[in-house]
């Protein structure tokens, strides 16, 4: 097996995902483009989405990743909101463009056009996260966006099943695939249930920092697997078991913490950058094989479900949103914040894993419209990606709404680190009055020292901003320390060449710096 197509888009997605970063158009924008683009290079192999590959080997972690990063209490606090979109608004989106395809476009049959309803009815759980944490999008309304794309896959892949069933002629029944949705869901929170509270208690008991982050990473896909295995949903499960853990990861140590933390963005970013390649790499392996089709017939199929898909999720988005804020006591929310959750709707790579799932003979004959759903999912999330994607920002800032506001939050975050400072001087005082702690004064002092500039850090973000520099005293305080500490390093560096020290002493010493840079600039990446 020939592993160098592999390697070759794993590396060029990564390269080109890090050259977006210092653009101002979202990275997924980006890599989509560029697979289209070298789709039609000459001697470019083809990429095929495999769903037996994407489904539970891409699919788990990315979800466990976006569960990870998640609040359990917010999104508690906005279950009606999340259970309205990923489960409601999938299952009235399957309905209206399997309506539409039908009625648009000959020889379909409904059964067959409700598949490609349940393949593009979920927004993807990467592009929501990846474009809402890029353009910063109010806290409410990236709950729920993330809420709803942790959970909508398995109300896709539930009606995607039923769905075949019935196209494939295997009396399936829409009594019968609700029982099945059921019992799916049922069993897929079931089992995350039953994994979480075990996985949990490794977790706290293994004490080996390499150990322990070996087995996050297998984590997703045992929750996965073990959920498929007994015919629930293996995303429900993975996404219950990355809430729970998430919502205890304090349980660990520090060591695991931060290695964890490295290890997952890693595992997002390259795996983020290759789904969005893949995307634009499918292009030429979708067009291929639809000859029998005229292309400004296809180009107007693609329109009206791109359409659909947008007014639909608009017409469910503000009907549910105002019908439930009649009896909401503070009343309907804005106009503008449904607006974004309804332009907020990119669909993905589970989108394509799924269409490319549709088997391609029944019985001996071709599926009947399987390239025609092929070219239509893909489309629809193309379309999707670029022509949301790309507007979304400037359309927040039409519609003046407000972003993330950062003072506030830096001010919970210093009162919070205040109320914690406290307790901590309080309980370090208690351990200094035990004779069998007693430490020399130097020590001592640095301890109390260490504290109070912790406290302080935060505070010292809402100060105010030298003249001469146009920096915060925290910012200021950065860039000294950073100054400060890689001269000690260089120092080092230079003991080492001289053969006064040798590289293994280096290494101690280089961790240490390491260390304290980290626990230094923390707060340059907590606001990144």
């Amino acid at each position: 097996m020939d592993a160098t197509p592999l390697l070759l888009l794993v590396a060029v997605s990564a390269a080109v995902a890090g050259a977006a970063r210092r653009t101002p158009v979202p990275p997924p924008l980006v890599l989509v483009a560029v697979g289209l683009a070298v789709s039609f290079v000459p001697g470019v192999p083809d990429y095929t989405l495999d769903p037996e590959i994407v489904l539970p080997l891409v699919l788990p972690p990315l979800l466990h990743v976006a569960a990870l990063d998640s609040s359990y209490l917010d999104l508690r606090a906005q279950v009606r909101h999340v259970l309205l979109l990923s489960v409601g608004y999938v299952l009235f989106s399957t309905a209206v463009i399997g309506w539409v395809v039908y009625t648009m476009v000959p020889g379909v049959s409904l059964t067959a056009a409700l598949v490609l309803g349940a393949i593009v009815a979920p927004p993807d759980a990467v592009a929501a996260t990846a474009v809402a944490r890029r353009i910063g999008l109010p806290a409410k309304i990236t709950t729920i966006l993330k809420g709803e794309s942790l959970f909508n896959d398995a109300t896709s892949i539930t009606a995607y099943k039923v769905a075949l069933a019935a196209a494939v002629g295997e009396g399936a029944t829409w009594a019968g695939g609700l029982t099945e949705f059921a019992l799916a869901a049922v069993g897929g929170v079931g089992v995350g249930l039953v994994l979480m509270g075990p996985l949990q208690w490794l977790r706290t008991r293994l004490r080996d920092a390499l150990l322990l982050n070996t087995v996050s990473l297998l984590i997703p896909f045992v929750a996965y697997a073990v959920a498929e295995e007994v015919h629930a949903s293996g995303v429900l499960a993975v996404v219950v078991v990355g809430l729970y853990l998430g919502h205890r990861s304090w349980q660990v140590d520090f060591a695991t913490r931060l290695q964890e933390a490295a290890v997952w963005r890693m595992v997002a970013f390259l795996l983020e950058s290759s789904v969005f390649a893949l995307i634009g790499l499918q292009l030429r392996v979708v067009v291929s094989d639809l000859g029998a089709y005229e292309p400004g017939e296809m180009a107007i199929y693609a329109a009206v479900v791109f359409l659909a898909i947008v007014a639909g999720r608009f017409v469910w988005v503000y009907a549910t949103a105002y019908l439930r804020g009649l009896r909401d006591p503070d009343g309907p929310p804005p106009w503008r914040y449904p607006f974004v959750v309804s332009w907020t709707g990119m669909r993905g790579v589970v989108s394509l894993a799924i269409a490319f799932a549709i088997p391609v003979t029944v019985d001996g004959d071709p599926f009947p419209g399987r390239n025609l759903l092929l070219f239509l999912t893909f489309t629809t999330v193309i379309g999707t990606l670029v022509v949301q994607g790309l507007t979304l920002t400037p359309l927040i800032r039409v519609l003046g709404l407000p972003g993330r506001d950062s003072y506030r939050e830096t001010l919970s975050e210093a009162q919070a680190q205040n109320a914690a400072s406290r307790a901590a001087e309080q309980r370090l005082e208690d351990l200094l009055a035990d004779p069998r702690n007693a430490l020399p004064q130097p020590l001592v002092d640095r301890l109390r020292s260490v504290l109070e500039r912790r406290r302080n850090a935060v505070w010292e973000r809402l100060g105010t901003v030298n003249e001469a520099t146009g920096e915060s005293a925290d910012e200021t305080y950065r860039r000294l320390a950073r100054e400060v500490i890689a001269a000690e390093r260089d120092s080092l560096v230079r003991q080492r060449d001289e053969r006064r020290i040798d590289d293994e002493m280096l290494r101690t010493l280089l961790r240490r710096l390491d260390l304290e840079e980290a626990a230094a600039l923390y707060q340059e990446d907590a606001t990144q």
